[in-house]
């Protein structure tokens, strides 16, 4: 099953030469879920070839401009291309407020259902899930109410052994049992164990998305052996106090993290715009936590 991210913006908040704000998409077995929404994203899925007709779940992390001033305009042009598909939402509680105004004041009656759910920062929830993935928050430190995102593979049917299936005979109508792991008792007396014609499939991977929070301890546990985290490094570590008082991180915090929660690997992004080069907090962090990699505008990650 397919399972990657795409990296759509990397910069703070300000776009700077060749870095947009905030914006990723994940594919989970061919279904689209944007992470944040900062300006420019249509512009940027143009640039690398994705469709916004494939978007059907957006998930905003907190209501700093960074994270969402492209979604009026994203949500408009899917109205204006005719979309008549829902589109899921999940927000915090005071973007539906927003999104309202915005599309009164500008006589916009959107031709799709625009189904939102809020999002609240005070404990991890569960909030979304289908068959291929759940989706849980993490609730992060920032200064105004921020979550992250956790985004779980749902556990693959087993394994089929077909070769050996095929050799002792067994009719292709039992695979789907099989594949769900059921044993089975045949009219004529003979069992066929699950055991016998069945591996089990690969552990599930995921993929936590932290964006804006002050490094501490409070958000770790739902990070634990996470697949890929992506942590945001705003800045050096010499900026230390810049960044304590914004409350955000820098890249060797991050790395840190990904040291304590055993991540697999560790995309850094949310940059500050003073940094015109990007080496610098790669190598902070890489030093840390070396399985670390920059989340560059146009890559695709698989997780």
């Amino acid at each position: 099953m397919k399972f990657e991210v795409t990296i759509l913006g990397s910069s703070s908040a300000t776009p700077v030469y060749n870095r947009n704000p905030t914006a990723q998409l994940l594919n989970c077995n061919e279904k689209v879920y944007l992470i944040d929404c900062g300006e420019g994203i249509q512009q940027q899925m143009i640039r690398y070839g994705y469709k916004t007709s494939k978007i059907d779940y957006i998930f905003i992390s907190h209501l700093h401009g960074d994270h969402y001033f492209g979604l009026i305009g994203l949500l408009s042009s899917m109205h204006l291309n005719g979309r008549i598909k829902p589109v899921q939402l999940f927000a915090p509680a005071p973007l539906l407020e927003i999104l309202e105004l915005q599309f009164k004041h500008s006589d916009t009656i959107l031709r799709y259902p625009l189904e939102f759910t809020p999002v609240y920062a005070d404990e991890n929830r569960l909030i979304y899930e289908n068959a291929d993935v759940s989706v849980e928050t993490i609730v992060l430190n920032h200064r105004i109410p921020c979550t992250g995102y956790k985004f779980t593979e749902k556990k693959r049917l087993r394994k089929l052994l077909v070769e050996k299936l095929e050799a002792d005979g067994v009719p292709v109508s039992y695979y789907p049992l099989l594949k769900r792991g059921v044993d089975l008792d045949l009219p004529d007396g003979k069992v066929i164990l699950n055991a016998d014609y069945t591996i089990d499939s690969n552990a599930p991977k995921s993929y936590c998305y932290c964006s804006d929070t002050l490094a501490d301890d409070s958000y770790l546990e739902p990070l634990r052996n996470c697949t890929m985290l992506y942590h945001e490094a705003t800045f050096l570590q010499e900026m230390l106090d810049r960044a304590n008082q914004t409350f955000h991180s820098t890249a060797l915090q991050a790395a840190e993290v990904a040291v304590r929660v055993g991540a697999g690997k560790l995309l850094i992004g949310h940059f500050s715009s003073r940094y015109k080069t990007l080496q610098p907090l790669l190598d902070e962090a890489a030093a840390v936590f070396p399985n670390t990699e920059l989340a560059l505008e146009g890559i695709t990650f698989e997780i």
